[in-house]
């Protein structure tokens, strides 16, 4: 008999084979495989006829392949074909499409879904690129027919090629369906709490997976398309409150654990007031006020710290190490790359040598030769280091602190969570964390990945900083921009020029994170035997890349041709910290004009003399960088400049990025955008193990849901021994040590 726990291999139809299949997309039990929910639907109940068609309108239709053929044109091979309906006919096109043939024939009914385009000629319609499916014909059997016409249809992502495409996962899932009926009782672990069903109104488990699965008729399009059915919400709702309630168990568990006391007396206070570069702000005041007096709890700090470019969170960062340090304790900041940590180290050198203590600085990072690592950790163990900074070196075993106070983790989304936990157990204390990013973080994502943590923001900008003018340039107005920057200089001000990568076309350099793929349309599962189409070639015909133009290949040529005459220096990851810091202080002294770079200078370098932000290939940048690049200039009273310079015909995507670059200087504005165009599995750049991996919610799309979520977990912890018995808290216990450990890949919850 199946459960929802049954594992998929003893499905009927599937078999050892498909469940190994099926195991490489994470699908273990009837559970998963019912979680795998449609990415969209057809209304094959109704479909469009093609005389009611519109431009530029996405639509559903089923019509009969009158003709398909391959074209062989110079620049790629275009698959075409032609469906019927009637007297009415329309073509579809796909590029690279030399997969689909022999996939057609005519006489065949097939149901397609795209955006509706007008002929050339102007008579009829096309569709380019269209997802497809061939129906079946009077022979199949009756379920077959049940369940792909005549009916809302459900349309999956493949989950092992053609084998287990849309068709197959229907059958599958209808049969589970059938065979588990009345078999989902709301007592199965996994479940949620009764009360919280109650209060939300919720339909059951089984009437959710039914109906989002197989829709009844009459339920509205764009509700099924929005994910916002009651079905939905019941799922999305479920799986997010698992996440928050382990991020509110977490929370609970934390102000359970003794934490340092740090005293914030006329000392302390005197030595944060001494390495100050400027008056504070409001919101810097506020948020060391906040960080300190969670440092003067016995309880562990848990904080994080964000705010827009330019707000100075790293001097704030800075003022609470140096309460730890003031109190005799260590404060280490672990930064995600060796360039991020010696800008920081550097940094934390110029402002700290001005104070009349002299507090001990060490970097420790992967690429330091033995001996100076063997010396970096004995001065961590004897205490002789104050503050440390490092990358993940600083979380391997042979690193042991003396007496560790305040733990600083800089960028944080670039670590998965269990780095950030094992630094903070180093010696096996609860020292204080505050976590740091520049990156503006979407409330949802915040809630998401830091819903833990307390938050401070900095909401406003030190005084003197000017509005940036933004501009969009294409690559052959190039010319006019050297003469731009030429005039600035002439002016006595000084300018950075970004390219996306150091040398050549091959660069490989880990932290330049630039390479944004541009949705491309996903090829026909392919069958065996037969050759794959190219991934993404279509939108590569559309929207060729340019040859990337490298930083070093650059500075060659500006400074011999179009900047010629101007002092042009050269920055990139690939020269050692001292390299570093000797090309950082020549251009803070005003000793280079031009500083040819790559993101290296996204963060740390302040030079309030720099009124011009080149960036080359900005089409190849996400938002959050450009974002970061751009607040490099307007840091002085002078006004500033950033330009976009673009190489050959962009996508659509990148066009919006770029616009809204030139649109707007808010960070939270360009973050939210941001994470709408990518989508949160990859609104950071890189992938990356601290943000759970949903099966049915959206972080961008449920907002609502996620914060209800908080809200209920919240409820349930404080109020469990009256709103629920032994027995159901056991399920939950149950069910929520499994989504933290299996599915979310996060630190164990409780």
């Amino acid at each position: 008999m199946l459960t929802l726990e049954t594992p998929v291999q003893f499905v009927k139809g599937i078999g050892p084979a498909l469940a190994k299949l099926l195991a490489e997309k994470e699908v273990a039990t009837v559970e998963d495989l019912l979680l795998h929910l449609p990415f969209r639907y057809e209304d094959r109940l109704n479909p469009r006829a093609l005389n009611e068609l519109k431009p530029g309108e996405t639509a559903s239709v089923i019509g009969e392949v009158r003709s398909a053929a391959l074209l062989r044109t110079k620049k790629m091979p275009i698959f075409e074909m032609t469906v019927g309906q009637g007297v009415q006919s329309m073509k579809c096109m796909w590029f690279h499409g030399k997969y689909l043939e022999g996939r057609f024939h005519a006489g065949q009914m097939v149901a397609l879904f795209g955006k509706v385009e007008a002929s050339r000629s102007g008579r009829g319609f096309k569709m380019i690129q269209p997802q497809f499916e061939v129906l079946p014909d009077g022979s199949g059997d009756a379920l077959d027919r049940v369940l792909e016409v005549g009916r809302i249809t459900p349309v999956y992502e493949s989950l092992g090629g053609s084998k287990l495409a849309s068709r197959w996962i229907r059958r599958t899932v209808w049969n589970i369906l059938e065979e588990l009926k009345g078999g989902f009782p709301e007592t199965l672990p996994g479940s949620l709490p009764a009360s919280v069903l109650r209060r939300l109104d919720l339909v059951s488990r089984e009437q959710a997976l039914r109906e989002v699965h197989f829709p009844p008729a009459g339920t509205a399009m764009a509700q099924l398309q929005g994910a916002g059915t009651a079905a939905h919400r019941r799922l999305i709702f479920e799986e997010l409150f698992y996440l928050e309630l382990g991020l509110e168990v977490k929370r609970r568990k934390f102000q359970e654990k003794t934490g340092i006391v740090f005293e914030t007396g006329e000392k302390v206070r005197a030595a944060l007031r001494e390495i100050l570069p400027f008056h504070p702000t409001a919101a810097q005041k506020r948020a060391l006020g906040e960080i300190a007096g969670d440092m003067r709890r016995g309880v562990p700090m848990r904080r994080l710290l964000q705010g827009d470019v330019g707000s100075g969170k790293t001097i704030v960062a800075l003022q609470a190490m140096l309460i730890a340090i003031e109190n005799g304790h260590q404060a280490a900041l672990m930064a995600p790359t060796e360039i991020l940590a010696t800008q920081h180290y550097l940094s934390a050198k110029r402002v700290l040598e001005k104070a009349q203590h002299k507090y001990r600085i060490t970097l420790l990072t992967g690429s330091l030769d033995e001996d100076r690592k063997r010396a970096a950790r004995r001065r961590i163990y004897e205490g002789e280091a104050d503050l440390v900074i490092g990358t993940h070196a600083l979380i391997e075993e042979k690193v042991e602190f003396a007496k560790l106070g305040l733990v600083v983790v800089d960028e944080q989304h670039r670590f998965g969570v269990l780095q950030r936990f094992r630094l903070m157990k180093k010696d096996g204390a609860e020292p204080d964390v505050l976590v740091m990013t520049a990156t503006p973080i979407p409330r949802t994502l915040a809630l998401s990945l830091y819903g833990d943590l307390d938050l401070s923001v900095l909401d406003e900008l030190p005084p003197g900083r000017t509005p940036i003018v933004t501009r969009l340039v294409a690559d052959e107005r190039a010319d006019e921009v050297w003469d731009f920057v030429r005039k600035q200089v002439k002016k006595g001000h000084q300018a950075y020029v970004v390219y996306p990568v150091i040398e050549g076309p091959k660069d490989d350099q880990p932290e330049l994170d630039f390479a944004l793929p541009d949705e491309a349309p996903e090829p026909e599962p392919v069958k065996k035997g037969a050759k794959k189409a190219k991934a993404g070639s279509a939108t590569e015909a559309l929207f060729p890349k340019m040859p990337l133009k490298s930083a070093t290949d650059m500075y060659e040529r500006l400074r011999s041709k179009e900047l010629a005459g101007l002092r042009v220096g050269l920055l990139h990851g690939r020269l050692d910290a001292d390299e570093k810091e000797v090309v950082m202080r020549r251009f803070q002294r005003g000793e280079i004009d031009v500083l040819i770079a790559t993101t290296v200078i996204e963060v740390g370098v302040d030079v309030p003399n720099a009124t011009v932000m080149v960036i080359e290939h900005a089409e190849r940048f996400g938002l959050a960088q450009l974002h970061q690049l751009r607040g490099r200039v307007g840091r002085g009273g002078a006004k500033s400049y950033c330009v976009l310079m673009t190489g050959g015909k962009i996508s659509p995507n990148a066009e919006e990025r770029l616009a809204a670059m030139v649109r707007t200087q808010d960070g939270f504005e360009l973050a939210e955008l941001d994470l709408e165009l990518r989508g949160p599995g990859e609104f950071f750049g890189t992938r990356q193990a601290g943000l759970p991996d949903f099966r049915v919610a959206n972080l961008l799309r449920d907002r609502k849901l996620l914060e209800l979520a908080k809200v209920e977990s919240a409820r349930f912890v404080a109020k469990a021994s009256e709103e629920s018995t032994p027995e159901e808290r056991a399920r939950v216990a149950a069910r929520l040590k499994d989504t933290w450990q299996r599915k979310y890949g996060l630190a164990e919850a409780g």
